[in-house]
């Protein structure tokens, strides 16, 4: 782990979350049918996070090596404009997002699940995995959720960006009132 001192202090300057496909949003199966039609899953709780971290001010935005129409329409979904499909080297792709939206790599947290991430996982202000991730990339990032990817451990994420930007109580109390 990274810094870990100051963990909470950079999750909460982060302006831009920028989150891998598959192995992160999804569990990483690839799936095809006989016409080559690609399909995926995606978690509903994921993407409510994602929700909830852009009403808190949050921008987001996916990076992905592999091109697929079904993560353009879930992109769509979620309203996310922000997406890089194609991206051979993470490393041009997260400086493409990061000059698009004019946000510095320190206010960016970036959650990717292997060593093409490796990247943007070691340039973002705060670094996210999943436990089915490499060791390589587990032992370089700020925190490994305990949700498995596709299975919550987005949300996981978007959680502790909100409660360190003090925003997670007021989300929840809106639930609640």
């Amino acid at each position: 782990m990274r810094d870990p001192a100051t963990f909470r202090a950079r999750a909460a300057a982060v302006r831009l979350a920028v989150f891998d496909v598959d192995g992160v949003m999804t569990d990483g199966t690839l799936w095809f049918d006989d016409a080559g039609r690609e399909w995926k899953g995606f978690n509903a709780l994921d993407g409510h996070g994602m929700k909830m971290l852009a009403e808190a001010g949050v921008q987001l935005a996916i990076l992905t090596g592999r091109t697929s129409q079904v993560v353009a329409h879930r992109a769509r979904d979620l309203g996310i404009a922000r997406v890089v499909q194609g991206a051979r080297d993470k490393r041009v792709g997260f400086a493409q997002l990061l000059a698009d939206t004019g946000v510095d790599a320190a206010a960016t947290a970036y959650m990717g699940d292997d060593v093409v991430d490796l990247p943007p996982l070691l340039r973002a202000g705060v670094a996210f995995s999943v436990p089915g991730a490499p060791a390589v990339v587990r032992a370089r990032v700020d925190h490994v959720t305990t949700a498995a990817a596709g299975r919550g451990a987005v949300r996981e994420v978007c959680e502790l960006l909100l409660d360190a930007r003090g925003a997670w109580d007021a989300l929840l109390d809106g639930y609640l009132a």
